[in-house]
């Protein structure tokens, strides 16, 4: 991984500040991917919020980072909305600023990332899509709901095995004040350090 990148996650993640009432919340996504180790299956996670353009998106890359930096294998993780906008550019600003190496694939109205995390792995793609896009899994994976909206207007995902609530608060409402950075940062360390301590939990 990236050197700055290994620094934030030495200097900034502290699993032991997670409260016992969030655990709660997460035990059910540690007890998922402990039954996928436990049974040498792939282990895709889908996560969801209504826009697919923040939340979700930090999610899915920190969940990524997580499974590499606890070496579990065949981790796949996903992103998707209740419909599609675009990935938020304070977003790619944030990550980029907390370690990871991102560049446009794509410049458009929905533009395509490439989010790097270390030189050789494979880059998590981000953009924003429908929770059902092609570029998803349609069957065998779990869908993690990162926000109420979508958790409450979403009562049925076809081909999820799971269906898992774990919320945050949307970083959205910094937009456009002095405390844009700072919420974003500390929205992106409050995931990271959740999807850490999930993946601190499983036994190989």
């Amino acid at each position: 991984m990236y050197q700055k990148l290994l620094e934030v996650i030495h200097n900034k993640i502290d699993v032991h500040s997670i409260s016992e009432e969030r655990k709660i919340i997460l035990q059910p996504l540690i007890d998922f991917i402990q039954q996928k180790v436990n049974n040498k299956q792939d282990i895709n996670i889908n996560f969801i919020c209504t826009h697919n353009s923040r939340r979700s998106h930090l999610s899915q890359v920190w969940a990524q980072v997580a499974s590499a930096h606890f070496n579990i294998p065949n981790v796949h993780c996903y992103s998707g909305g209740t419909e599609e906008t675009a990935l938020f550019p304070k977003v790619a600003e944030t990550l980029t600023e907390q370690g990871f190496n991102i560049f446009k694939i794509a410049d458009t109205n929905n533009s395509v990332y490439a989010i790097k995390y270390s030189d050789n792995a494979l880059p998590v793609i981000g953009f924003s899509k429908k929770y059902d896009s092609p570029f998803n899994p349609v069957s065998a994976f779990t869908a993690i709901m990162t926000c109420s909206h979508a958790d409450g207007g979403c009562p049925f995902m076809a081909g999820a095995e799971k269906r898992i609530p774990i919320t945050f608060d949307d970083p959205k409402i910094s937009d456009g004040t002095t405390e844009q950075t700072k919420v974003y940062a500390e929205r992106s360390l409050q995931i990271a350090t959740e999807m850490f301590y999930v993946f601190s939990m499983i036994k190989k």
